[in-house]
Formats: C-alpha cells, sequence, structure tokens
C-alpha cells in the first residue's frame, strides 16, 4: 500500500530585492511506497519526482521555489533504506535514509569510523541529525556538505538502485556540480557502503566554520594515512576537501605525496600546499578565494594530525 497525498503549498516569501514579492509553490502529489520496487515505479512513471530522505534540505527549496516535482516521494517507509550495520566481511552499510543521529550515537561506529561521526555529528543541530540523513546529504550535492569529503577519504562506495537493477560507484563520482548529482531520473541511492579500512589506518574531518554550530563550511578537509609496520613511514593516504571547488575534490597529488615519507609537520606541510594548489574556491559572502586556498593548506595538515593520531592508536 502506497500512502498518497495531494499537496499545494501556501505561497512563500522569495529571497529577492523585493522581500513583498510572493509566488505560490505548485501543488504536487506526495507518496510513501513501502518498499524498493514500489519507489522504483514511482521513479519510471514519467512525472517530475523529487526523493525526502530526510526533508531538512528538499522541504525548504520546495518552498522557496528553488526547485519543483509533480511528486515528492519519501523513502523514509522503506526498510532497507533505514537500516545500517556492519557486514560479516566488516563493512559499514548505511541506508541512504538512516537518520544522522543514529549513526554517531552507534559505539561500533564510532569505534571503527571515526571520521564518519566527525562529519555526522556536526551537519546541522541535533534536531536536524535525527531526521536528515547520509544519502540525502550527499545527493545533494552541495560542495561544502561535511558528509562528502569525510567518505571520499574513507573510500566509500555507493550503491544505486533502479528498476533494472543495480550498480555500483564510488563516492566521488556521484558529484557533476554545485547541486547537481550523476543519478538518472529512474535511479536512487540505495546505500552508502564504507569498506573496512586498512590496517595501522587513521581518519579524520574537519571543517572552518565563522559559527560554532549549525553554519556551511567555507573550507573542510578529510585525511587517512596508512602506516608501516613499525609505525615510522607513511604507506599510503587519501585527502579530499570540500567547500573549495563546484565539487568536493580529491587531492591525489598531495596524497601521493605523502607515500614513503616520515609522518610529521615537514610532509604535512608539504602536502598541504599540494592539496591548496587543486582548489578552485570561487570568493563569496562567506570567504574569499585567498582565504579559501589557504583554508585548503591549514586544513589539511590539521586533518593528516588527527588521522596520524588515530592511525597510531589502531596499531
Amino acid at each position: 500500500m502506497i500512502d498518497r497525498a495531494r499537496v499545494t503549498a501556501q505561497p512563500v516569501a522569495l529571497l529577492g530585492p523585493n522581500p513583498t514579492l510572493r509566488m505560490p509553490v505548485e501543488a504536487f502529489d506526495y507518496v510513501a511506497p513501502r518498499s524498493l520496487a514500489e519507489a522504483y515505479a514511482h521513479l519510471g512513471n514519467g512525472r517530475t519526482s523529487l526523493l525526502l530522505a530526510g526533508g531538512t534540505d528538499v522541504i525548504v527549496q520546495l518552498r522557496e521555489g528553488r526547485k519543483r516535482c509533480d511528486q515528492l516521494i519519501d523513502l523514509k517507509h522503506i526498510p532497507e533504506l533505514m537500516r545500517f550495520g556492519f557486514a560479516p566481511d566488516g563493512t559499514l552499510e548505511v541506508g541512504a535514509a538512516a537518520p544522522l543521529a543514529a549513526l554517531y550515537e552507534d559505539a561500533e561506529v564510532l569505534r571503527r569510523v571515526p571520521a564518519l561521526v566527525d562529519a555526522a555529528s556536526i551537519i546541522g543541530g541535533t534536531a536536524i541529525q535525527s531526521r536528515a540523513s547520509l544519502g540525502g546529504n550527499l545527493c545533494n550535492a552541495s560542495p561544502a556538505a561535511d558528509s562528502s569529503a569525510a567518505l571520499m577519504v574513507l573510500g566509500a562506495r555507493l550503491l544505486i538502485g533502479s528498476a533494472s537493477g543495480t550498480r555500483e560507484l564510488p563516492v566521488e563520482e556521484l558529484f557533476a556540480g554545485p547541486g547537481v548529482n550523476t543519478l538518472q531520473p529512474s535511479e536512487l541511492l540505495v546505500q552508502v557502503r564504507i569498506p573496512p579500512q586498512p590496517p595501522r589506518s587513521g581518519a579524520f574531518y574537519l571543517r572552518f566554520i565563522p559559527r560554532n554550530e549549525m553554519d556551511i563550511a567555507v573550507a573542510s578537509a578529510g585525511a587517512r594515512l596508512e602506516l608501516n609496520a613499525t609505525g615510522d613511514r607513511i604507506e599510503g593516504a587519501r585527502i579530499a576537501l570540500g567547500a573549495v571547488g563546484p565539487t568536493p575534490l580529491m587531492a591525489k597529488a598531495a596524497a601521493e605525496a605523502l607515500a614513503g615519507e616520515v609522518p610529521g609537520e615537514e610532509a604535512f606541510a608539504r602536502a598541504g600546499e599540494l592539496a591548496a594548489g587543486v582548489a578552485s574556491p570561487i570568493t563569496d559572502m562567506r570567504g574569499s578565494v585567498a582565504q579559501r586556498k589557504r583554508l585548503a593548506s591549514v586544513l589539511t595538515v590539521r586533518a593528516l594530525r588527527g588521522a596520524l593520531q588515530r592511525a597510531r592508536e589502531a596499531r
């Protein structure tokens, strides 16, 4: 059985030079499928769809007229999308609509993948986190999304589903531009899969914001380090940046430069410089190009320090 309702939103004030201008939001159908098959059937019916995994972004976007749809598909009634847990091989499998708060409150998630908790625990405030989802944060495709860089350094892969079947892709291949993802109209994100992390490794994520909470990153960075058996050399690294380009960015040259190096400030400073070279930010009300490039370097160094500490604790 599919819950269905016709929704006609009340007129809302649009942001713009004339705050008195009002424009009614178009009516749309609300559907709440109970299975993936039902969701796929709606995605394939030829209508313009938006997906609600938490609703903390899409509801605002609809009210402000920044997005429109013929039908809003609520995914939170589909059991597979609400579950998360560790598979026998150690992979953390997170349903796309599972709430962030449930993730970061889980002791085993915190123990095994603390970098995910770094990100999940700062996306909005507590009320938002009880509703918002990892899948929604990713598919919104904001260059400043906190989950993106963290998942990129963790090597996460995404399970994408449709009526035709499923496919997997690395999380970094989801982003096509600001607010644009690579999913086809008939597809939805089913699951985020974070593989077991390498031995003697640690990952860390952080961001810079002008306020203490419920703000959007001016710049962010995630890093993962893998140490050798004695802990005195870096065997491998991954570095990702957020809010310094049209999409989250992998800083591959910076990560490759760390291989074989002694873990410490000299190697980290060089990696920070290389990471800043990847950044292609814009100047806006939140920060300038120069500030964001500098932050890309500084935050990379700090993320590497945090990753090193966790890698040493994991030994």
